[in-house]
């Protein structure tokens, strides 16, 4: 290893050569490795975070590369996941450390079978049912992680820890997505992201290293475009009725996620059924070359067009369907096309 790599990272106080070894063996949990995503895991790749994970269901688009930092015209081209594709962009920027890859939706069932249990958790997701899933597996096994998104050119990101308040005593529902805002309807702006993430991974680095009392007690929001950047400070601790902070139940956990999901900012719609059969991708590919158009079978993926809609079907059974933002349409058309293979 070269042992320089790190040398102006350890010369600051709030890290040094203790702090640069607790980053080594920390496990960091990327779930989302878009705009946000691809911002902090390429910051803490470059911290010598010692082992990341990075989970995301998507395929790398055109659309993707304003504000998603590890991705290149190459990846959209081919449709690479987005967790493969950043990998592979992380391992030539740091060879030392271990990067895995996951091409998963994040379901309870998903966090239940990593290897063990990560040290942190970021998120990059851009839906609310992700942020409150990730909050109730974190709360249930006392695991901190850090809130973050972003809209437009606004954005807001917090540390949530076991010993404080969780996202269900902010918000005890869930907010509708009409009322945030999403991407598809105020757009986005990538300074917008690198703000956001600037602050989520500073606040990593504190936990990482054991520096809890620098760790931001705090709501950052921030808007790039008219220039304003605060903190909301915390009016208290834990909400003395949240069922999830007594440890009573945990809701997200306790129901299975739908099997059809539109995908925020997207012209498109996940299918993800809860029994999975294991499909043949190639087998497909030569079945559908007589009836669909543009069969393209990638190391990662089978792609193909029919009904006016583009697929992306991995050999687990999930897919991801282009042109299409009705979910009952999208169930129809996966049991025709993937469904009846």
């Amino acid at each position: 290893m070269n042992h320089d790599r790190y040398a102006r990272q350890q010369r600051f106080v709030g890290i040094g050569a203790a702090g640069q070894r607790a980053l080594s063996e920390a496990t960091v949990l990327v779930v989302g490795i878009g705009a946000l995503g691809t911002h902090a895991a390429d910051t803490l790749a470059r911290a010598g975070v010692g082992k990341l994970w990075l989970c995301d269901r998507d395929i790398v688009e055109w659309s993707n590369l304003q504000r998603q930092v590890l991705f290149d015209e190459q990846d959209a081209q081919r449709g690479t996941p987005k967790a493969i594709a950043a990998t592979a962009h992380l391992a030539a920027v740091n060879s030392a450390i271990v990067i895995v890859p996951f091409v998963a939706n994040c379901t309870a069932e998903f966090l239940d079978a990593l290897p063990h249990l990560p040290t942190l958790v970021l998120d990059g997701t851009d839906n609310v049912p992700t942020r409150y899933l990730l909050n109730d597996w974190c709360r249930k096994h006392r695991i901190p992680w850090i809130y973050a998104g972003a809209v437009g050119s606004e954005g807001a990101s917090m540390v949530l820890r076991p010993d404080g308040h969780c996202l269900r005593c902010i918000w005890p529902l869930p907010p509708a997505t009409s009322e945030l805002g999403s991407c598809e309807t105020k757009g986005v702006l990538a300074p917008a992201i690198a703000a956001i993430t600037a602050f989520q991974t500073a606040e990593a680095l504190k936990l990482l290293t054991l520096q809890h009392d620098a760790v931001t007690r705090g709501i950052f929001t921030c808007d790039v475009w008219r220039g304003s950047y605060m903190v909301v400070r915390n009016q208290g601790g834990k909400a003395t009725d949240c069922a999830v902070c007594r440890g009573e139940h945990y809701p997200a956990l306790e129901t299975g996620p739908p099997a059809a999901i539109t995908l925020c900012g997207r012209d498109a719609v996940q299918i993800d059924l809860p029994q999975r059969v294991a499909l043949d991708l190639d087998a497909m590919a030569s079945r559908l070359r007589g009836s669909a158009s543009d069969v393209e079978r990638t190391p990662h993926l089978l792609r193909f067009a029919a009904d006016g809609c583009r697929f992306s079907v991995f050999a687990s059974g999930r897919a991801l369907l282009f042109g299409v933002q009705d979910e009952n349409r999208a169930q129809a058309l996966y049991d025709r096309w993937v469904g009846a293979h």
